[in-house]
């Protein structure tokens, strides 16, 4: 698989959200992007505020734009806040610096799309994120 599937899209965003909903999470909002950045499955649980897709596909995108999860984006954002900006404006605003962009990877480390989840804590969305990944029996890369 050189891109993450729909299937797979799928069986990641139902592990997901289950994990949020066992965790007692506000609703998410889940994005599953391929490698080129094109959305492979979204879901917005009933409940969700607004615009809650857009920052989920920015944490996702940013995450594949610079090969890194949003949680070490943040961390590069707070040591060199221009060059964040700078890339933001890049990418178009399509980049949201806080935990919850994991990078999906297979069995060998090739690269396979990006997870953006929102919708509670930066921290329990990053959790949710890892959990839909792992479900999938894939590798999931926060940092």
């Amino acid at each position: 698989m050189t891109s993450i599937d729909l299937e797979t899209a799928r069986t990641v965003v139902a592990a997901a959200r289950a994990h949020g909903q066992q965790a007692g999470l506000k609703p998410l909002t889940v994005v599953v992007l391929d490698t080129g950045g094109h959305v492979v499955a979204a879901e917005r649980e009933d409940g969700a505020s607004m615009s809650r897709f857009e920052i989920a596909f920015g944490k996702a995108h940013g995450a594949l734009a610079l090969g890194m999860g949003s949680r070490s984006i943040m961390a590069r954002a707070e040591q060199q806040a221009y060059f964040v900006a700078a890339v933001t404006s890049a990418v178009g605003g399509s980049l949201v610096p806080v935990p919850g962009g994991v990078l999906v990877r297979d069995a060998d480390g090739a690269l396979l799309g990006a997870v953006g989840i929102t919708g509670d804590t930066s921290d329990n969305d990053e959790a949710a994120a890892v959990a839909g990944i792992e479900s999938a029996g894939l590798t999931a890369q926060a940092d």
